[in-house]
C-alpha cells in the first residue's frame, strides 16, 4: 500500500522507476525528462523527496529544450497521467516508446554518407595503407647528424661535380641533403649551377622544373639563368619541343622588358640555329644589333651554325656569312674557320648562277654592303667617321639578309653591264692562253693540275682571278675545299690571321680532301709540322674514309702507324674497318682478329657487318654473321632487327616458282635459320637520353653513396 491508502502508487512508481532506467537525451538531467504533470501525484515528502534526489548536477543547456523535445516528452507525460486512475500492465507499444525514448538526436547525426564494405575492400585498404606507410618511410628524409653547411658551400660542389659530368649526384646532393635533410633555403646560384649543367647535356624537363621552383621561391633568375636555359634547349634531342620552350621563354622576357646581354643572346642563336633556320638567327642577329651589342667573332660562329642546317645552299651562304664577318672589320677565329670545314663537307654551293653572281663579284657585293644613297650623302656632308658602328653593322645585316635570300630571278635580273664588260675584257685573254670549249668555268680540283695551292680561293674576294665568271660542277667535298684554297691554302689563310690549328680542324681536313690525293697523302706530313699530337678520332676519320671507298689494305696499312704513335684502337676503329669488309672472309678474319686482341664485338660492329652483307645479298655471310652474334651473346638493338627484316622479305619482282636466282637460292634458307635466332637472342633496349642523370631512388643510394661530400665539410679534405 502507498502512503495514500492505495496501491496506485506503487505501481506508479514501479513505472517510473523503470522510466528512469530508460535511454534519455544526451545532456538533459532527469527532471527535465519529464513534463510538469508527470509528477503532481507524487505530492507531500515523498515527492518533495523525489524532486531533491532529482535535482541537476549542472545548468541545463537551452540547446536541448527545443519543441520537438517537449512534444515528444509532453505526449509521454499525457500517457502516464491518464494511466493513474486505471492501472493495468504495460502495454507493448509502451515498452518500444520507452526503449527508444531520448534516441530522436540520432536523426540530426552529422553522418549524411554510408559506403558499403566487405572483408576484402577493408583488407585491400589495409594492404594499401601499409604500402603507403612504407613508402613515406622509406621517403622520409634522415635526419642531418653532420656539420652544417652553407648554400655558398653547396654551390661550390655542385659547381665541381657538375665540371666532373656527375650532374646525377650534383642533383641528389642539392635535392636530398641540402633541401630535405639540412632544410637550407637555396639561392639563386644553387639553382643556375644545376641549370647550366643540365644545359651541358640538354636535360631540358629537369632545367625548366629547376626554374620553375626557383621561382615559387620567389627567387629572382639572372642572366646566368636564362642563358643556362636558352643552353639546354639548344642541347636537347628533342629540337621542336625544345624550340618551343626557347620561344615561350622568349615571348615572357619580352614581356617584362628584361634586357638580355651579349652571352644570353649568343645562347639564343644557338637555338635558333640548332632548332630552327639561318631566317631565324639573323632575326636574332638583327634584334643584337638594334639593342647595341657589339658583334663578335662568335656572334657569326652560331650564324655558321644556321647555316649548315641548310644542306643544299649552306656553303654558299657560309661564305657570305664569312665575307660579311671580314668587312665588318672582325677577325675569325678557330671556331669559325672549323665550322666552315664543317659547311664544306656538309652543304652544297646552291643554284650555280645565284652563287656565282653573289660570289664571284666582289665590287658588286660591296656596293651591296654600303648604306642606301641617301645615308651616304648625309655621311658624306658629315664624313664617314661620324656614322656610328652600330648604324653601320644594322646596314649590313639587313643587306645580308637581302643576298642570303635572294631568289634565282632576282639573281638574273639585275643588270648586265658589269658583267658584260668583265667578261668582254677576259675574253681575248681566255682565248689566247686556253683552248678549252668554256674556259671562264672554274673547274673542280679534281680536274686541277697537281699543285696543291690553286689560284682560286673565295674566302678572300680579291683573290678571285677577273676570268673566272661561274663555276662548274661542284659535287664533293674536295671540290668546295678547292674553291676555298684547298689544304695549303686554307691553313695559309689560318696562318694569316694568326691562328694555329687543332686536332679538330685536321680531322675535318681529312673528311674533305680528296681521297688517294697528294693532299690526303701530306695530311700526316702536315699535322706534326704544326705540332698538333694525333688521337684516335683522327685515324678513325682516315680509316672509314678508306673503308667507305672499298681501300681496306689501304685501311689496315694505318693500323701500325696508330701503334707506331702509341695509340690503342677502339671500338670505333672496328666499326669503321667492318664498313669495308664486303667479303665473306674479310668480315670472318675482322671477328676473329678481334677475339684474339680481346676486344668484344659489340651491337654497332655486327650491324656494320650487316649492312655490308645485305648490300652484296650473301645469305650465307649473314647467317655466319649471326651465328657468331649469337655465341658472342651480344644483345639485339632495334636497328639490327630492322636490318635483318628487310634483309628476310622477298623482292617486290622476285617469284620463287617463274625461275631460278642465283642471289637469292638461300633466302629460305636465312629466313627459317632468322626464325629461330631471334627466339634465343637477348634485346638490347634504348636507353633515354636523360636516364643516367635522374636521381636514384632511397634504396639504390644507399648501396652507392659514396659522393664524397654527403659528410659536409669532411668532404673538403
Amino acid at each position: 500500500m502507498g502512503p495514500g491508502g492505495t496501491g496506485e502508487p506503487e505501481m506508479d512508481l514501479v513505472r517510473l522507476a523503470r522510466l528512469f532506467a530508460g535511454p534519455r537525451p544526451a545532456g538533459l538531467p532527469i527532471p527535465q525528462s519529464l513534463s510538469p504533470r508527470g509528477v503532481w501525484w507524487t505530492g507531500g515528502r515523498v515527492g518533495l523527496a523525489w524532486q531533491r534526489n532529482l535535482q541537476p548536477a549542472r545548468p541545463v543547456s537551452a540547446a536541448f529544450s527545443s519543441s520537438l523535445s517537449w512534444m515528444a516528452l509532453g505526449q509521454g507525460s499525457r500517457k502516464m497521467s491518464t494511466q493513474h486512475s486505471q492501472p493495468s500492465p504495460p502495454a507493448p507499444q509502451d515498452e518500444e516508446e520507452e526503449e527508444s525514448f531520448g534516441t530522436l538526436s540520432d536523426k540530426y547525426s552529422s553522418r549524411r554518407i554510408f559506403q558499403k564494405s566487405t572483408a576484402e575492400l577493408y583488407n585491400l585498404r589495409l594492404r594499401e595503407q601499409a604500402v603507403e606507410d612504407d613508402e613515406e618511410r622509406e621517403t622520409e628524409p634522415r635526419a642531418w647528424q653532420g656539420r652544417r653547411n652553407t648554400p655558398y658551400w653547396y654551390f661550390l660542389q655542385c659547381k665541381r661535380l657538375v665540371k666532373e659530368g656527375k650532374l646525377a649526384m650534383a642533383l641528389d646532393l642539392f635535392e636530398r641533403q641540402m633541401l630535405k635533410e639540412e632544410r637550407l633555403q637555396p639561392l639563386e646560384y644553387n639553382y643556375s649551377v644545376l641549370i647550366g649543367g643540365c644545359g651541358r647535356v640538354g636535360y631540358l624537363k629537369k632545367a625548366f622544373k629547376l626554374y620553375n621552383d626557383m621561382k615559387k621561391r620567389q627567387l629572382e633568375p639572372s642572366d646566368a639563368t636564362y642563358t643556362a636555359l636558352f643552353n639546354v634547349c639548344a642541347e636537347s634531342p628533342w629540337k621542336d619541343s625544345a624550340l618551343q620552350s626557347a620561344l615561350k621563354l622568349r615571348q615572357q622576357l619580352q614581356a617584362r622588358s628584361f634586357q638580355l646581354n651579349l652571352k644570353t643572346y649568343h645562347a639564343l642563336l644557338k637555338v635558333a640555329a640548332r632548332c630552327a633556320d639561318l631566317r631565324m638567327c639573323l632575326d636574332v642577329f638583327k634584334e643584337i644589333i638594334h639593342k647595341g651589342h657589339l658583334v663578335t667573332s662568335e656572334t657569326f660562329s652560331f650564324l655558321l651554325m644556321g647555316c649548315i642546317q641548310d644542306k643544299e645552299t649552306g656553303f654558299r651562304y657560309a661564305l657570305q656569312v664569312w665575307r660579311q664577318m671580314l668587312h665588318l672589320g672582325l677577325k675569325p677565329d678557330r671556331q669559325n674557320y672549323n665550322l666552315l670545314l664543317g659547311a664544306a663537307r656538309d652543304c652544297g654551293l646552291g643554284d650555280p648562277a645565284v652563287a656565282s653572281r653573289l660570289l664571284l663579284r666582289p665590287q658588286e657585293e660591296m656596293a651591296l654592303l654600303q648604306p642606301p644613297a641617301r645615308g651616304r650623302r648625309r655621311a658624306g656632308k658629315k664624313g664617314q667617321s661620324n656614322l656610328s658602328a652600330g648604324m653601320a653593322a644594322r646596314l649590313h645585316a639587313e643587306a645580308l639578309e637581302k643576298q642570303l635570300f635572294l631568289e634565282p630571278s632576282q639573281a638574273l635580273e639585275g643588270s648586265p653591264e658589269p658583267w658584260d664588260a668583265q667578261a668582254s675584257k677576259a675574253q681575248p685573254e681566255m682565248e689566247s692562253k686556253t683552248q678549252a670549249d668554256h674556259p671562264a668555268v672554274l673547274a673542280p680540283l679534281a680536274l686541277r693540275p697537281p699543285p696543291l695551292e690553286p689560284e682560286v680561293n673565295l674566302l678572300t674576294p680579291g683573290a678571285v682571278p677577273s676570268a673566272v665568271v661561274s663555276f662548274g660542277t661542284v659535287a664533293t667535298p674536295a671540290d668546295r675545299l678547292a674553291l676555298i684554297g684547298g689544304l695549303e691554302g686554307f691553313l695559309g689563310m689560318m696562318a694569316e690571321h694568326g691562328l694555329q690549328p687543332d686536332i679538330k680542324t685536321f680531322t675535318l681536313l681529312a673528311e674533305v680532301v680528296e681521297p688517294g690525293s697528294p693532299a690526303e697523302a701530306s695530311l700526316l706530313s702536315t699535322l706534326d709540322a704544326h705540332g698538333v699530337e694525333a688521337d684516335v678520332t683522327f685515324f678513325n676519320t682516315l680509316l672509314r674514309k678508306k673503308s667507305k671507298w672499298g681501300d681496306l689494305e689501304g685501311a689496315k696499312a694505318l693500323l701500325p702507324v696508330l701503334a707506331k704513335r702509341g695509340i690503342v684502337p677502339d671500338q670505333r676503329t672496328f666499326c669503321n674497318l667492318a664498313i669495308g669488309c664486303c667479303q665473306r672472309k674479310d668480315g670472318l678474319q675482322l671477328l676473329v682478329d678481334m677475339k684474339k686482341s680481346q676486344v668484344t664485338p659489340n651491337t654497332h660492329i655486327y650491324s656494320t657487318l650487316i649492312n655490308a652483307a645485305i648490300k652484296k645479298l650473301d645469305y650465307a655471310y649473314l647467317i655466319d654473321i649471326l651465328k657468331d652474334m649469337r655465341q658472342s651473346q651480344v644483345p639485339v638493338n632495334e636497328v639490327v632487327i630492322h636490318q635483318l627484316e628487310f634483309a628476310a622479305q622477298y623482292p617486290p619482282t622476285f617469284d620463287q616458282y617463274k625461275g631460278k636466282n642465283t642471289y637469292l637460292e638461300k633466302i629460305n634458307g636465312f629466313r627459317a635459320y632468322y626464325k629461330q635466332w631471334l627466339k634465343v637472342m637477348p634485346a638490347e633496349e634504348t636507353p633515354h637520353p636523360w636516364q643516367e642523370f635522374q636521381t636514384k631512388s632511397p634504396k639504390e643510394r644507399d648501396k652507392s653513396e659514396d659522393t664524397g661530400v654527403d659528410r659536409g665539410h669532411e668532404g673538403q679534405r
